[in-house]
């Protein structure tokens, strides 16, 4: 399979770092059957910023506000999908790089059945830069 990137809508949730808080926050997704592209945290503060892919972006929304959760306004994403083999995200990150756009995080992993995952972020101000230097959809 060739790499494909395709713009991804996320949002970001603060929460407590403490054991069981995010089992708690997806539990709630989970209920209401919503699934997501990509969930990545990490500590950010006194606490932990979790930063959410849904696959449905409606219905997550709406899950979330019945839940009460605090969400930040829409952001944009890169998920790029691919072979697994020895460097196969270079491919994709060299496009940017070439157009002088800084990747300011990159999460990537082996997805099984010869497939690799990531998701990365650039900054707002050259996110259309980055979408034309990739042909992500």
């Amino acid at each position: 399979m060739a790499d494909q990137v395709r713009q991804v809508d996320y949002y970001v949730l603060r929460t407590p770092d403490k054991p069981g808080a995010g089992g708690k926050i997806l539990s709630v997704f989970k209920k209401e059957r919503v699934s997501f592209a990509a969930v990545h945290a990490f500590p950010a503060g006194k606490g932990m910023q979790v930063d959410l892919v849904p696959k449905d972006g409606r219905k997550f929304l709406r899950v979330a506000r019945k839940a009460g959760m605090r969400l930040s306004q829409k952001k944009k994403a890169f998920l790029a999908e691919g072979s697994d083999r020895a460097g196969g995200l270079v491919s994709v990150l060299d496009k940017v790089a070439a157009e002088g756009i800084n990747v300011t995080a990159v999460t990537g992993l082996a997805a099984g059945k010869g497939r690799y995952g990531a998701i990365f972020w650039v900054k707002a101000k050259d996110y259309a830069r980055a979408v034309k230097a990739l042909g992500a959809k």
